[in-house]
């Protein structure tokens, strides 16, 4: 399917994420004529038979508005604070402008944990799936009151490709203050031509990416084209846009040349493999030689200890490792079978010698080769 017409002809699940710069003006006060825009076409869309999840940013720009503060404090007690006045504020506007449609919003409040954490990522799921199957519309956003990193360096960009990847979306949507992606910055450049489609993420294309930074946002094209890039890896099409447009979520529903459309690669990964290569992050690094590194990328075998020439990092029976080649190349990412004292202990040491050395062998290999998932 390369056409904007073959991703949208049968409604699925599409998550909709829109930017502060959206939703709020350069001092921070929500604008409800924008949010009410944005309730409208949702609830079109969900009356076409697509089922809806909304990742909004706003919190903070909203308690900047509210507090009066004039400006994006760059401290994170006084960030917290405003992402804890805003979150209020915004949830309240959802309520009113989805209230005209009998629409039930529902606050969504998730933090890296609950994508690290399996069981914590399941709840997440099942929580949003029930949401969707009793009609309400889900509305998502990082906790910014107790998330340090992701209110430093994190955006909502790259949650919403992980709630793409949770939610299995069949598109993602991020509405941005400007019309897409393009060869030049249209903000500079009045040359500068939209790319309608992109059929696959090269260099290239993240070229086209400018250091372009708002005045309440953290994320600039950079980080959309990064999103876009997870997203679609995991089989979700995106479709990047300008949402300060009247009727863009309309147009993008009935298939017009808005924005730009971001192919996705074929993924036939099940769901577990794609939250451990994609969403999990490692806590340490097994180095193989040339024979494991054949063995399991090629024959598809589990990785043995004596095929792994460095440990690094520290970790436990169960958590995630990248596994990596002598050039620090990253072949893929597993669960490993053993903490990382006995795995640096085992280092190049057969099955035989490992049961001596440990005095048991629980388990033959590092990691199973169902437990082992590519990039």
């Amino acid at each position: 399917m390369t056409s904007r017409s073959d991703w949208l002809k049968e409604p699925g699940l599409a998550v909709v994420k829109v930017g502060t710069n959206v939703l709020a003006d350069a001092r921070g006060h929500l604008d409800t004529h924008r949010i009410q825009q944005l309730a409208d076409q949702l609830h079109r869309w969900i009356a076409a038979d697509w089922q809806v999840a909304l990742v909004s940013s706003g919190a903070i720009g909203a308690g900047v508005g509210k507090l009066n503060l004039g400006k994006r404090p760059t401290d994170l007690p006084h960030l917290q604070a405003c992402a804890a006045v805003g979150q209020t504020a915004l949830m309240q506007e959802y309520i009113r402008a989805f209230a005209r449609h009998q629409l039930i919003p529902a606050q969504m409040l998730l933090t890296a944990a609950d994508f690290e954490n399996r069981t914590r990522y399941l709840n997440a799921r099942h929580t949003m799936y029930t949401l969707l199957e009793y009609g309400c519309v889900p509305v998502i956003n990082e906790n910014d009151t107790v998330s340090v990193a992701e209110i430093k360096f994190g955006d909502n960009d790259h949650l919403a490709a992980l709630v793409a990847n949770l939610l299995r979306a069949k598109l993602t949507v991020l509405l941005t203050n400007v019309d897409g992606l393009f060869d030049g910055d249209p903000r500079s450049d009045a040359n500068a031509k939209r790319v309608p489609i992109v059929p696959a993420f090269d260099d290239d294309i993240h070229g086209l990416a400018k250091a372009t930074k708002s005045t309440l946002g953290t994320g600039g094209m950079g980080s959309k084209l990064k999103a876009a890039q997870l997203a679609c890896s995991v089989g979700s099409a995106v479709i990047m846009a300008n949402g300060s447009r009247d009727g863009i979520l309309d147009e993008i529903r009935t298939g017009a040349d808005v924005g730009t459309l971001f192919i996705p690669r074929a993924s036939s990964a099940t769901a577990f493999k794609t939250w451990l290569g994609k969403v999990r992050q490692p806590k340490g690094t097994l180095t193989l030689d040339a024979g494991a590194v054949r063995a399991l990328l090629e024959k598809g075998k589990s990785l043995l200890a004596v095929g792994v020439t460095a440990v690094s990092g520290s970790f436990s029976r169960g958590d995630v490792v990248s596994v990596c080649d002598t050039t620090g190349k990253e072949l893929g990412r597993g669960l490993v079978n053993y903490n990382s004292a006995d795995s640096t202990r085992m280092i190049g040491k057969t099955t035989e010698q490992i049961e001596q050395l440990l005095g048991k062998l629980p388990y033959t290999e590092l990691v199973h080769r169902d437990n082992f998932a590519t990039g």
